[in-house]
Parts: C-alpha cells; structure tokens; sequence
C-alpha cells in the first residue's frame, strides 16, 4: 500500500500544476472571479478530479480493509478466548488508522503543491490566502469520508455493530472526522515545509504505526508489560479508541470523552495555526 501511495505521489508531481480560476466577462475583458466561494470551489474539484484519475479514492477505500484483514483474522480467535467481541473491539483503531492514513495523503498533496511551485504561484494570483489550505483541507476530508464509509462497510462484514442507538453512532463518525481533520492539518504544514512527497510520506507513516500498535486498540492494556502500560494507556490514540469504543456500545460517557475532546483541541491549537502559516508563508 505503501510503494501504490508513493507512486500516485509521483504521477502527481509530474502532473502540470497549472491551475485556472473561474472568470467573469465584464465588457470585451475578463478578469479573475475574486468570491472565495468560487476560487475553493475551482481549486478543490481540481483536486478531486486529479485524485479520482489516480484512483486515490479507490484506494482510500479499501485501505482500511486490507488493513483491517491483517489484524482481524491472525486475532480473532485469540481475542474470542478472553471473551472478547473482536470485531466490535477493532473497529475504532481501524477508523483510527484509515483517517491517519488520509492525514498522510493530504501531506503528499501539500508537498508536490509546494514542489511543482503552485503554492508559490497561487501567492502571486488575485487568491484570498487561505482559499488553497481550505481546499486541500476539503479534499482530505472527502477521502476521510470515502476512507471512513469503506472501514464501516468492512466492520459490518465481520459483525461489527452500533449498538448504542443513532446518536451515538454520529457522535462516532463526527469524531474520527474531527480527528482527521486536525492530523490532516498537522500533516499538510509538514508537507508544504517538507516540499518532498516520498519523504513527507516516509517520515509521517512510522509513527502513526508506532502510536497505533502500542495502543489499547488493537490489543487491552493488560497485553502489554507493565512498565509500558501507563504511556499505552495514556497516550491519544488508545484515549480515542477508548472513546469510540463506547460510542459504538453501551454509550459514551464524559469522563470518558473529555480526554478526547483535550487532544483534539490542543491539537488543533498547535496544527491549524502552523498549517495557515505554512500555506501563507513566501519563500
């Protein structure tokens, strides 16, 4: 999966970087269409369209699949012999991993922008500054979709279920989005100040992976030796899954939520103001 993301990132880069925005006839001239409106909308279907030609989508897809496959099958049984549910149990850190993995893409994005002299030229173009964030940003979250649709397709295959009730399976989705939203911010400052997709997506997919196996998702805190076990516990991505774990049976609590909605917020400090400075930044 990782050599597939590595050469889409390649196709992209050599894709021409030309960008044009939506224009108004005034008289016998014709001038750039100043709303931010259009210029996010021109920039983000131009985004789209580049990643349904490289099959990004589809890949955005079945990603969690195959990833999921990997731990459910060699687990399953092992899990079933502590009494475990392991398809109801796995579910959050697959989501977990599939909105990292769109967070990765959206580094890839930003970089080959900054490579080809994109970001540099839409500097210099009648573009509100943070127009090209807010459109690279819309299509990570149309992949954290995409990614998010094709995790919960293969949770139900294997017998995953909400069974907390409507509310709660919202609250589900809303907040692996959310957190794709803030890695994917983080992700893309890396990217644009990296300006090297291979090597952006080199440095961003050892620790996601890291995070994730020690973390509560894939096995309970008790797997793990004791003197590891306060930083597994403790650590966002186990609070997350610990969270979503919940959502999707019996309900989440606040004391439960609250370390959750405390990553992702202090995340969010940290990542959004970097990635607008990121973007904005000449030179």
């Amino acid at each position: 999966m990782t050599v597939h993301t590595k050469s889409i990132s390649a196709q992209r880069v050599r894709h021409d970087a030309k960008i044009t925005l939506p224009e108004k006839r005034v008289g016998s001239h014709r001038r750039a269409d100043p709303t931010v409106l259009n210029q996010w909308s021109a920039l983000t279907m131009r985004t789209v369209r580049t990643m349904a030609r490289y099959g990004e989508l589809v890949v955005a897809a079945i990603t969690p699949v195959v990833f999921g496959l990997g731990f459910y099958l060699p687990l399953k049984f092992v899990m079933s012999l502590q009494g475990i549910d392991y398809a109801q149990y796995l579910m959050p850190i697959i989501v977990l991993q599939a909105m990292a993995f769109t967070a990765i893409s959206a580094a890839q994005l930003s970089s080959g922008e900054a490579m080809t002299g994109l970001t540099s030229r839409l500097q210099t173009m009648p573009v509100f500054s943070a127009v090209p964030l807010l459109s690279r940003m819309s299509s990570a979250m149309l992949r954290s979709v995409v990614s998010l649709a094709g995790a919960l397709l293969f949770g139900y295959a294997i017998g995953f279920r909400f069974s907390a009730g409507f509310a709660q399976a919202v609250l589900f989705c809303a907040t692996a989005l959310a957190i794709s939203l803030v890695l994917a911010l983080g992700a893309d400052a890396i990217g644009t100040l990296s300006k090297s997709p291979e090597a952006t997506a080199q440095a961003l997919t050892l620790p996601q992976l890291i995070l994730g196996m020690l973390s509560c998702g894939f096995v309970p805190e008790e797997g793990f030796p004791e003197w590891i076990r306060p930083f597994v516990r403790n650590q966002p991505i186990s609070q997350f899954s610990f969270a979503m774990q919940d959502m999707a049976e019996g309900g989440v609590t606040w004391q439960v939520l609250f370390p959750t909605v405390a990553w992702c917020t202090g995340l969010a400090l940290v990542f959004a103001p970097l990635a607008v400075w990121a973007s904005t930044r000449r030179g």
